[in-house]
C-alpha cells in the first residue's frame, strides 16, 4: 500500500475528486482527517472509509478562518498522532462572470479561501512536519490557472497564486523534508462536472451525449478522465514514489493543454 501507516489530511473533500481522494487514500494504508464545510457530508465520507475498514476522522472546516484551520491540524494530531500528507483540494467557485461585470470583492473572496486557505493549512500542519522532519504538501489547482476561462477570472487566478505559491514552498521548506507538489486538474467526470453538464445542455437546448461528446473530442484521449483517475494523481504525489519531486506540477486533464 502506498501510504501505509501515514496520516494524510484532506480539505475541501467535498462530492467530486475530494472523496474518492479520502477512500483511496485509506484504501492504500493512510489514516485520513476528512474535511470539508458540510459536516453531514464528511461524516458519511468518514463512514464509507470505516466500513472498507479504514481510519478516519471527519473535522468541518472553513479554510478562511486561521482558527478552524488551526483546529484541524490539532484535531489530526489528536487522533492519529502525526501529519505526514495535506492535500489542499478547498476552493471558491462563482458564477461564470467576466471581469467587467463582476465585483472585486469576488475576487479578493475567491483568494481568501482558494490561495490563503491553502497557505493557513500549510502554516498549521507546519510545525508538526518539521518535527517529523517529513511530510508531502500537494496543492489541487486547475488548467483554468494556465488556460484561462472567460467569466472564470476569480477561481482560475486564485489557482495561479497557488501554483506560484507551491514553488515557493518547496524551495523553502525542502531543508525540513517537506515536499510541495501541485497536481493541475482538467475536466474530471464526477457529480460535479455531470451536474454542470447537465445544466448546459438543459440552456444550450442539447442533449447530454452532445455535450460529453463535444468536451471529449477536445481530449486527446478521447474521454473526460474521471474524478477517480485524478485522485489517484495526487496519492502518487504524496506517496515514496514521487520522493524526487518538490516544486513540480503535474497535469491531469488527458492531454487537452499540454504546457511547456
Amino acid at each position: 500500500m502506498l501510504l501505509k501507516d501515514r496520516t494524510v489530511i484532506i480539505t475541501g473533500a467535498g462530492p467530486g475528486m475530494g472523496r474518492k481522494l479520502a477512500l483511496l487514500a485509506a484504501a492504500e494504508g493512510a489514516k485520513v482527517a476528512v474535511s470539508a464545510r458540510s459536516e453531514g457530508f464528511v461524516r458519511e465520507v468518514v463512514r464509507e472509509i470505516e466500513r472498507q475498514g479504514g481510519q478516519a476522522i471527519a473535522v468541518p472546516t472553513d479554510v478562511a478562518e486561521d482558527a478552524q484551520c488551526d483546529r484541524l491540524a490539532a484535531a489530526t494530531l489528536e487522533a492519529f498522532g502525526r501529519i505526514d500528507g495535506l492535500v489542499n483540494s478547498a476552493y471558491r467557485h462563482n458564477d461564470f462572470i467576466t471581469f467587467e461585470d463582476g465585483d472585486l470583492a469576488e475576487w479578493q473572496a475567491n483568494m481568501n479561501v482558494t490561495h490563503f486557505g491553502a497557505l493557513r493549512m500549510v502554516r498549521a500542519v507546519l510545525p508538526a512536519m518539521k518535527r517529523q522532519k517529513a511530510g508531502a504538501i500537494v496543492n489541487v489547482s486547475t488548467k483554468s490557472s494556465l488556460k484561462m476561462v472567460v467569466g472564470e477570472g476569480d477561481y482560475g487566478t486564485a489557482k495561479a497564486a497557488m501554483n506560484a505559491a507551491t514553488r515557493q514552498l518547496a524551495t523553502e521548506l525542502g531543508k525540513y523534508g517537506i515536499r510541495v507538489n501541485v497536481a493541475r486538474m482538467g475536466w474530471m467526470w464526477g457529480a460535479p462536472v455531470e451536474g454542470a453538464l447537465k445544466r448546459r445542455a438543459a440552456t444550450q437546448g442539447i442533449s447530454m451525449e452532445q455535450i460529453i461528446a463535444d468536451v471529449s473530442s477536445r481530449i486527446p484521449i478521447g474521454r473526460i478522465p474521471t474524478d477517480e483517475e485524478c485522485a489517484r494523481a495526487v496519492i502518487f504525489l504524496l506517496s515514496d514514489y514521487s520522493s524526487a519531486m518538490t516544486g513540480a506540477a503535474l497535469d491531469v486533464n488527458g492531454g487537452e493543454y499540454m504546457p511547456l
